[in-house]
């Protein structure tokens, strides 16, 4: 079964990456295993060049199983021309920046960004002689006052982490191609389901394959998306790097991306349950979730995107980071730990740097993932943990 462009993207999930030639009549692709691969002259080995998908080369450049999921996340995205796999979300979040930014370049990066996208700009990316300027999240059009001759690439993340502004995607994508300007985004929280970053003006996708791509808390794993201008630099990059993602986890994501856009539609469902629930409570100061009315950019959210996922933050009323870390620890249905986007529903404390200056906020903010349980039965518990909040 081959991938059918003109059906829509719930029946794309199902077919997407099954070719024949790589499932051998199975349902799904088998977990290709490989480093070295035999040929049986040299040239056949020299026929295997130049490096592409389809044709066994060597372990790194992937077998049946990455190629499957490599084609299958390039089909979520209209526009798509190439998708390439990472061990990590923050290893491609850097295969993709490396891959438009050279020394001397600078880099817009909206103030937003996940932690660790943003030390590797303030890290590596200044030892390499990049300069990275943060805007707000909120800028929209106005980035265009901030491109400047050096300026090479912007990158969005919307929401954005931890506060989820929304941010004006066809905006400041179309500032940026006006002036020659590479647009990257993370497009974890959405994924191409909810929010398809392309086919609004984004030049290159990045998801962290970690989170709802997998959907079960058991791989590490990203990707790169890349329309036909970034193809070359993208491959030529991550070649370079030796970069690559084992058959194992992308047999993993491919089985998670089947049910993607059922497990979406649930957390979705239960998220803004548990949001509208939480905007009542005396306890609660705000609630930051993006298709709510009352978040910021609200109106971007509901012109650009399809649906919203289950993670989103709390801002508490009155107390400290102490009181937030006791509130955090009398539940019993949510884990305390980092990453999102699996079955389970999560709460951490939220740690917020900024560049260009942080609001003023009533407490400590706190962010759920809201998982696959009854929204009831998670509710009950958020109730009772916030029953003696603060102290």
């Amino acid at each position: 079964m081959s991938e059918k462009k003109h059906v829509k993207p719930d029946t794309r999930l199902v077919a997407a990456g099954r070719r024949r030639e790589w499932t051998q009549g199975l349902v799904n692709p088998a977990v290709w295993r490989a480093s070295t691969i035999l040929f049986d002259d040299i040239a056949a080995m020299h026929d295997a060049e130049p490096v592409r998908d389809g044709i066994l080369h060597y372990g790194r450049n992937g077998t049946p199983t990455t190629w499957a999921l490599c084609e299958a996340l390039t089909g979520l995205e209209e526009g798509a021309a190439l998708t390439r796999l990472y061990p990590s979300g923050s290893a491609a979040v850097a295969g993709a920046l490396l891959s438009v930014l050279a020394a001397g370049d600078e880099l817009l990066m909206v103030d937003s960004a996940y932690g660790p996208t943003r030390a590797f700009c303030d890290t590596v990316l200044r030892r390499f002689g990049v300069t990275t300027h943060y805007y707000d999240p909120l800028l929209g059009a106005g980035i265009a006052d901030l491109i400047g001759e050096k300026t090479r690439a912007i990158f969005l993340e919307s929401p954005g982490t931890y506060t989820f502004e929304v941010q004006d995607v066809p905006a400041i994508c179309a500032a940026a191609r006006a002036r020659g300007v590479a647009t990257l985004i993370d497009n974890t929280w959405a994924t191409p389901l909810y929010l398809p970053a392309l086919a609004l003006g984004v030049d290159i996708s990045i998801l962290a394959c970690t989170k709802y791509i997998g959907g079960h808390a058991d791989l590490m794993l990203g990707s790169v998306t890349v329309t036909e201008p970034f193809a070359t630099r993208l491959e030529r990059t991550r070649r370079v790097l030796g970069q690559t993602a084992g058959p194992d986890e992308a047999w993993l994501a491919l089985r998670g991306l089947r049910t993607l856009s059922v497990r979406l539609a649930r957390h979705q469902e239960s998220g803004l349950r548990v949001a509208r629930w939480l905007a009542g409570q005396p306890q609660v100061a705000r609630v930051l979730h993006p298709a709510l009315p009352s978040c910021p950019s609200h109106e971007h959210f509901a012109r650009d995107f399809k649906g919203a996922s289950g993670l989103f933050s709390i801002v508490l009323k009155g107390g400290d980071e102490a009181a937030a870390a006791r509130l955090i620890e009398r539940l019993t249905l949510f884990g305390i730990g980092y990453s999102w986007g699996a079955f389970e529903s999560l709460a951490v404390p939220g740690h917020v740097t900024r560049t260009c200056g942080a609001a003023e906020r009533e407490g400590p903010l706190v962010r759920l993932h809201i998982g696959l349980e009854d929204a009831d039965d998670l509710i009950a518990d958020l109730a009772q943990a916030l029953a003696s909040y603060p102290g």
